[in-house]
């Protein structure tokens, strides 16, 4: 990993995250409501939670071809400004087609969720360029600590949105549902300028580059030689196993809570604007927190805590009947939520052979999405033959339980050992 460190350069790395959270924020406040109440009354729980999946499965199929392409042409920066656009675009588009013509909405929701994950591959490539070993768990985290900063903003617009809504023309909840969503599109692509703007891809570009037909095919085969040769990095091979399952715990949870709180405790709009915006400003700090104590203690010992407290959430979830406690479990996922993730995308970094780092990232998406859509395919299952989303859940227990014990055989710094060995 080189040991340099351009102070510009991670500022325009984190103002993605920065970007990207109006989507995070949105998505699990107007876009759902927006989704389960004005566009499809019926069953609107279970097409959100299937949309959800929809997407990140386009994305575990497309991610390792994006991240083997942007490195053999050196061209993560091209990646990430088209997809993060592209999503930003299908944002506007979602807002702008009729609420009666709800496959028309659906449709630009999954490609909004697709260009969202995508964006990512890139986008976390560029961590190992712009950190070293000693910077990469506070470099994350600024990421992370930046992003709930940039998504808490453009949720309290939202809700300003609603509150005065018809005194600036938006008399009803389906306008305002819509001029929340264009929001989100905006601040997505106008905050993703100075990211693409400023940074480049440190290796020179190839004076020959291929079709991208061609340079598909060649990173398919490229994709299918890494993972024959699998065994090579066998404690990457586990992390990201580890990771598949925690992930789409750590997800699920993410984005189907507030269907706890709408369903079951009777949240109204204002409240769930509340709750979600409690938890991005607990976030930030105990982003920055957990990546304090990941360089002190270890990043395996505190990603391993981190599982720990989310199982407890998910127990606690399947019991809780009421509005303050409900809250209280907010406060507590907002402290390790940011953590989680920051300290995996690190630790995944750490164990990740430099030449390879949008390849390795590619398959850290894969490794995140391919299963991803069991986690909400399961939980809108649940919820639509027993109309309990408390139930729905207890049963993301099993993607924590499984995680964790695979987490806990690794050994971090053999896989750094095989990362230097074979990353040359």
């Amino acid at each position: 990993m080189k040991q340099t460190t351009n102070r510009r350069e991670v500022f325009a790395w984190a103002m993605y995250d920065w970007a990207n959270s109006a989507y995070s924020t949105l998505l699990i406040t107007v876009v759902l409501h927006y989704i389960q109440e004005i566009v499809l009354r019926q069953g609107g729980d279970a097409v959100y939670a299937f949309g959800i999946g929809g997407g990140m499965l386009i994305a575990s199929i497309l991610s390792p071809i994006v991240g083997a392409v942007a490195d053999a042409n050196r061209s993560k920066r091209r990646w990430l400004a088209g997809t993060a656009f592209c999503g930003s675009l299908a944002a506007v588009a979602m807002a702008l087609a009729p609420p009666d013509k709800p496959w028309l909405v659906i449709a630009a929701f999954v490609l909004m969720g697709a260009c969202f994950e995508l964006s990512l591959v890139p986008y976390n490539g560029f961590l190992l360029e712009v950190s070293d070993e000693k910077t990469i768990n506070r470099i994350s985290a600024l990421g992370y600590g930046l992003g709930y900063i940039g998504g808490a903003i453009p949720l309290v617009i939202a809700g300003l949105i609603f509150y005065f809504g018809p005194n600036i023309g938006l008399e009803n909840e389906t306008a305002q549902h819509r001029a929340c969503i264009v929001l989100l599109g905006l601040w997505w692509g106008l905050f993703t300028l100075p990211t693409v703007m400023i940074l480049r891809d440190r290796d020179a570009r190839p004076q020959k580059t291929d079709s991208l037909p061609l340079a598909t095919r060649k990173a398919m085969g490229q994709v299918f030689h890494t993972i024959v040769n699998v065994r090579r990095f066998p404690v990457l091979a586990i992390f990201l196993l580890a990771f598949l399952f925690f992930n789409d715990g750590v997800q699920t949870v993410i984005t189907q809570a507030p269907t706890i709180a709408i369903k079951t405790l009777g949240f109204s709009v204002k409240e769930l604007f509340l709750l979600v915006l409690m938890i991005q400003l607990i976030a930030m700090p105990g982003a920055f927190a957990i990546g304090r104590l990941a360089d002190k203690l270890g990043q395996k010992p505190v990603l391993m805590a981190c599982l720990i407290v989310w199982a407890v959430l998910l127990v606690a979830a399947s019991m809780v009947n009421d509005k303050t406690t409900f809250w209280i479990m907010g406060a507590v996922l907002g402290l390790v939520m940011g953590g989680t993730q920051s300290v995996s995308r690190a630790l995944m970094g750490t164990i990740t052979p430099q030449r390879h780092a949008a390849e390795f990232f590619g398959f850290f998406n894969l490794s995140g999405k391919a299963a991803s859509v069991f986690g909400p395919g399961l939980f809108g299952l649940i919820v639509y033959n027993t109309n309990d989303p408390r139930l729905a859940a207890f049963s993301l227990l099993i993607f924590f339980v499984f995680g964790g014990v695979l987490l806990s055989r690794i050994n971090v710094a053999e896989g750094r050992r095989q990362a230097s060995r074979t990353g040359c």
